[in-house]
């Protein structure tokens, strides 16, 4: 049995699993569907085709499948896709996809979304990542694994973030960010890598260096991309971690931050 405070507004149609909670003065619509075990704080808004996995936390006021902030939407029965074991804090606002994007927004599982973030329609993101206060994904974006968005960082649509990468407080990210690169600034610019992200990720060190060895090559060389990524995958031979980065950059389609 779901328990559902008297105050929350569930719409008979809503498909909620067992031992789903609904907290007080909440709002679940008729295309919601929660698996088990999940968690609904106070005031919580849930709406359109959203689909929710099991044991999720979601905090007070977030906004969960609203429609999107596009003048091209047009009222498409879109979706919003979300994993399992998700942290959603406070004020957080998630929105389907669209026409233009595939028709699904999809969030993968154990990511920690922190206060007053956004999620805009059609971004993908992974596992295990974090963004933090503030933090605002434009439309389209891609976030892979164990991503840290600094608070108040700021992603430019189309834009794709790739797994281990680390972008500092305030960045303007207008470039895609390779696995396992540190990127600050507006706009944001490479620092190097991520080190003590891999460190806590388990790499050892001749992984670390084999990444660190193509970074050099592929960033600092002054060669050109497709240049670069040869000679990486001639010198670096046996580093998935290396195929990693140099496939990520040579697909770049809205090009790589430098």
């Amino acid at each position: 049995m779901s328990k559902i405070h008297p105050t929350a507004i569930v719409d008979p149609r809503a498909e909620l699993d067992r031992d789903v909670e609904v907290g007080p003065y909440s709002i679940i619509g008729p295309g919601v569907k929660i698996g088990r075990g999940t968690r609904v704080k106070a005031h919580v808004v849930i709406e359109g085709n959203t689909t929710i996995g099991q044991e999720n936390a979601i905090f007070q006021f977030a906004t969960v499948g609203s429609i999107p902030q596009d003048l091209k939407y047009k009222g498409e029965d879109s979706r919003l896709v979300i994993g399992d074991h998700n942290t959603i804090r406070e004020f957080v606002s998630m929105n389907p996809g669209t026409t233009g994007g595939g028709m699904v927004t999809r969030v993968g599982s154990h990511n920690l979304l922190m206060m007053y973030c956004h999620i805009a329609h059609d971004c993908i993101l992974g596992d295990h990542n974090v963004i933090a206060n503030g933090a605002t994904l434009g439309g389209h974006v891609t976030l892979e694994d164990f991503v840290i968005a600094g608070g108040l960082t700021g992603i430019h649509q189309f834009v794709k973030i790739g797994t281990g990468a680390l972008l500092g407080a305030g960045s303007m990210v207008s470039k895609d960010v390779p696995p396992y690169c540190n990127a600050t600034g507006d706009r944001a610019k490479l620092r190097g890598l991520n080190v003590e992200g891999m460190k806590r990720r388990g790499f050892g060190k001749e992984q670390i260096e084999a990444v660190r060895k193509a970074y050099r090559i592929i960033f600092q060389s002054g060669l050109t991309v497709k240049a670069a990524v040869k000679k990486v995958r001639k010198d670096l031979v046996g580093s998935p971690e290396v195929e990693r980065m140099a496939a990520f950059v040579e697909s770049s389609a809205r090009g790589i931050c430098r």
